[in-house]
């Protein structure tokens, strides 16, 4: 995801010798030497110089959250605004982690971040400065779209719901493609009709001002084949169990959140 907010950066016109990453994987800093030509990369946050930034990102493990804040609590005071993408991990305890520093945005993107198609949920904590929330969210345009949360636990209903959500879409193209070799297509057509099908109905549910069920409904003739289908969806309580998988999704990023907390 990191990698994906730097490209996205450096296509909008930003600098690659502006960027400096902090990465402890010789490999990885190699990698994106090699990928993002002019960048800086360090394997300590002590050889970083934190003087002049702009924003800080930080875009860890969940498990590595607490370290990385840690190595960076003697000079992160000095950045106007730190720009967190760690699942879970809750503004006040960056905050205790950083010290004491309280200018903390946080995001939950999704992986088509990776092809400038991602949607992340940004909560700002109220002293952010406005040129450092502008700054966070021009990084996480460059990746895609953005929905404002006023709750900062709203971004753990964001997780359930996008931050996951793709994996969601994917479980479903490989039902539908499972389904069409089945019938005896092969593997190729098979993804073709199923990937194509998706991506024709989210293009017009996008260009349509109709309710996804108002659409459904238009291809959903009585007696025939579409609602033969939704009805064994409908008897097998496939919406419900879908509606119950994202509220749990939120939940365990609730849990993972207090548990962070904790530490």
């Amino acid at each position: 995801m990191a990698t994906a907010l730097i490209g996205g950066a450096i296509a909008r016109g930003q600098a690659a010798s502006a960027i400096t990453v902090i990465e402890p994987s010789a490999p990885q800093r190699a990698a994106l030497a090699a990928r993002f030509a002019g960048i800086h990369c360090v394997d300590d946050a002590a050889r970083a110089t934190l003087t002049g930034v702009d924003l800080a990102v930080l875009a860890v493990k969940p498990l590595h959250a607490r370290a990385a804040c840690l190595s960076l609590a003697g000079s992160i005071h000095a950045v106007p605004a730190l720009l967190s993408i760690v699942a879970g991990v809750r503004c006040a305890d960056l905050g205790r982690w950083l010290g004491g520093y309280t200018r903390i945005v946080r995001a939950m993107p999704n992986t088509p971040a990776l092809v400038g198609a991602g949607i992340s949920g940004v909560f700002a904590s109220q002293d952010v400065p406005l040129a450092g929330l502008a700054t966070a969210t021009d990084v996480l345009r460059a990746a895609g779209e953005i929905v404002t949360c006023a709750r900062e636990a709203a971004l753990d209903d964001v997780t359930g719901v996008s931050g996951s959500g793709p994996a969601y879409v994917f479980y479903f193209l490989e039902g539908l493609t499972e389904a069409a070799m089945e019938l005896g297509f092969g593997e190729a057509d098979a993804r073709k009709l199923a990937y194509t099908t998706f991506d024709g109905a989210i293009k017009l549910a996008q260009a349509s001002a109709a309710e996804p069920s108002a659409l459904r409904a238009q291809v959903t003739s009585k007696g025939g084949t579409t609602e033969r289908a939704i009805g064994e969806l409908e008897r097998n309580g496939v919406k419900q169990h879908f509606i119950d998988a994202v509220k749990a999704a939120a939940l365990r990023a609730r849990e993972l959140g207090d548990a962070a907390g904790r530490e």
